[in-house]
């Protein structure tokens, strides 16, 4: 991975701030979930759901040599454009980079206090799986 893990979180920070409103921050919250590359259907199991989630959201993930590799989808179009970002952040980082780095482009887009509590606990699930799936990759 050519970019740090702080430098993908400033990276969304500025894509974000050049939206003028929030209806544009939504919609480019939808065209990154359909720019999510597709998960393998046979990954869509009841295994992979993301517990905590309103909506459907499959996550994979895979030990990559010293890193771990996500994979994502999910049946809501805002929701997938949520766990894109959360992929583009922390996918091919070391488990101790996942588990250690805050994510702090979360507050700084002010995505928090523009979500709903559901889609905000959301992606507090998701986040809390990616960092469960480092925790086990990273005592293997």
């Amino acid at each position: 991975m050519d970019t740090t893990l702080e430098q993908a979180q400033q990276e969304i920070v500025d894509e974000f701030a050049m939206l003028g409103d929030w209806q544009d921050r939504y919609e480019q919250l939808i065209e990154l979930g359909k720019e999510l590359p597709l998960i393998a259907a046979e990954f869509k199991t009841e295994e992979n759901l993301v517990r905590g989630c309103q909506s459907r959201v499959w996550l994979t993930a895979e030990p990559r040599g010293e890193t771990v590799h996500f994979t994502a989808d999910s049946d809501a179009m805002i929701t997938k454009g949520l766990v894109a970002l959360l992929v583009r952040v922390l996918n091919d980082r070391t488990p101790q980079e996942i588990m250690s780095t805050p994510l702090t482009f979360i507050d700084r887009i002010g995505l928090r206090e523009h979500l709903s509590p559901n889609r905000s606990n959301g992606v507090v699930a998701m986040l809390d799986q990616m960092k469960r799936y480092a925790l086990a990759y990273s005592t293997k």
